[in-house]
């Protein structure tokens, strides 16, 4: 059995669909298999509504898709709920309206301009109306946790020495340390993102997919057997050592 998964999207629907397409051909080649996305499917990015459009849509039409909850995706839901309740995990100095975590560029691609300048309050009652009930309910229905084959998916990772059934929602969408520092095995391998780095690695213990979508990098695709995982090129599987 074979799954593959999708790190953070950021709202680039154009590298979604790229990543979906490289799965479609590794999928002609060796059969099907379940697709997770890692979650931060907002923020940043261009196109956000057209993110969950498309992954709704795909979704609908019977496609074996998984889509995980991250921070960003909670953040925007969060702040449709209720403007002023702060975050967990988030600073306290910061919101999600903040030009830093891209919040107002989602609800741009909503059509509500200029939300980083203007009243909150104003901004919320906005996005209410052009935002989708549908588009709400997807993102808290959204898991942040999913076991499959020899694999953990989660957004950010887990804090270790915690069993997995009892990670918190934060730890599991926030955290880092003191995750990423972590060398032993967690059982199953962490499969994750939220931690931006160059490319696609294979650690070990966890895989991480977030390769800087958000920042101008790529969106990384992998296909996972067992332990062992390959990202998804133009000219077929890449074999990802782990270290």
């Amino acid at each position: 059995m074979h799954i593959y998964a999708i790190g953070d999207i950021h709202g680039h629907l154009g590298l979604l669909q790229g990543a979906h397409d490289l799965i479609a051909d590794d999928k002609a080649r060796h059969g099907p298999g379940p697709v997770i996305h890692l979650g931060d499917l907002v923020d940043r990015g261009p196109d956000s509504r057209g993110v969950i459009d498309f992954l709704l849509a795909g979704i609908a039409a019977g496609q074996d898709w998984v889509v995980l909850k991250g921070n960003h995706d909670r953040m925007f839901w969060r702040f449709l709920r209720n403007p002023t309740e702060q975050e967990p995990g988030l600073r306290a100095d910061l919101g999600w309206l903040h030009p830093k975590l891209g919040g107002p560029d989602t609800l741009q691609s909503y059509g509500v301009a200029n939300a980083a300048d203007r009243p909150v309050a104003k901004v919320h009652a906005d996005a209410r109306l052009a935002v989708p009930q549908a588009h709400l309910e997807f993102l808290a229905a959204c898991p942040t946790l999913r076991l499959a084959g020899d694999c953990a998916f989660v957004h950010a990772g887990i804090r270790p020495g915690i069993a997995l059934q009892d990670q918190s929602e934060t730890d599991l969408v926030w955290i880092r340390e003191p995750f990423l520092s972590e060398a032993t095995s967690h059982g199953p391998l962490i499969v994750h993102g939220h931690t931006a780095i160059e490319a696609a690695t294979h650690y070990g213990n966890r895989l991480n997919l977030d390769s800087g979508a958000a920042y101008g990098g790529p969106l990384s695709a992998v296909v996972i057997e067992g332990r062992e995982a390959a990202l998804l090129t133009p000219e077929g599987r890449r074999r990802l050592p782990g270290r």
